[in-house]
């Protein structure tokens, strides 16, 4: 059997997010929440990874990440998912009810230009767009709120695009529909998130080529029918 082609994600930034089976509440008082935090600190500390923002809701997480090196990504979700899996559990003795998560974590690359900040405005904005708060920096379990607060509870590492001084009140901002489409169709494709010469690229070399195709079964040659 040949070997299976090494997929060299370091040095990508990458969106990550994960939901409870049947979207159910997983986060239900703030000590959940902060011990979903603990779990971001101690997975870095085994894994290093580059958390550059986040935001965690009842049912489900976003985080941006910018991995160094080729299998830190896999190995720090890896660590985070099971470990905070295995705690929840724990707490509420449910061990052996069944998954926490729907699955394996979905993720797609991010082009770091303007792009990056259309996605982590996405992120930092999740509570708004889900009327948990009036203003995005008001949701406490969020990278948006940390950095307004000066909060250390979470390490939170530079961008590699500067978000400006309006960052705050452009999170405020609602999306466009066409914002929101194209994120939305790379969290549902895992599609690499960019301009379109980037994704190409990105996609051949990350192998995510099959997420550029349209989904269905391929249209009839009529000339082959007759």
């Amino acid at each position: 059997m040949p070997r299976r082609k090494r997929i060299a994600t370091g040095g990508v930034v990458f969106h990550v997010l994960n939901r409870a089976v049947a979207r159910e509440k997983i986060f239900w008082k703030p000590a959940d929440y902060e011990a979903f935090e603990t779990v971001l600190e101690e997975a870095a500390e085994r894994v290093p990874m580059r958390l550059l923002c986040y935001s965690v809701m009842p049912n489900h997480w976003h985080l941006v990440l910018w991995p160094r090196g080729d299998e830190d990504l896999s190995e720090y979700m890896r660590w985070l998912t099971v470990t905070h899996a295995k705690r929840w559990h724990a707490h509420y003795h449910s061990s052996g009810s069944g998954a926490l998560y729907q699955g394996r974590f979905k993720s797609f690359p991010i082009q770091e230009d303007g792009h990056f900040l259309t996605v982590c405005r996405y992120v930092e904005r999740n509570p708004l767009r889900a009327n948990l708060v009036e203003r995005a920096e008001e949701w406490r379990w969020c990278s948006l709120w940390h950095r307004i607060q000066g909060s250390n509870v979470v390490s939170l590492n530079a961008w590699p695009v500067r978000p400006g001084k309006e960052w705050v009140a452009q999170v405020n901002r609602a999306e466009t529909e066409a914002e929101l489409k194209a994120v939305r169709r790379s969290v549902a494709r895992g599609t690499p998130f960019g301009e379109d010469a980037w994704v190409q690229r990105t996609a051949q070399r990350l192998c995510l080529d099959s997420t550029l195709r349209s989904r269905g079964r391929p249209k009839k040659n009529p000339m082959k029918e007759s």
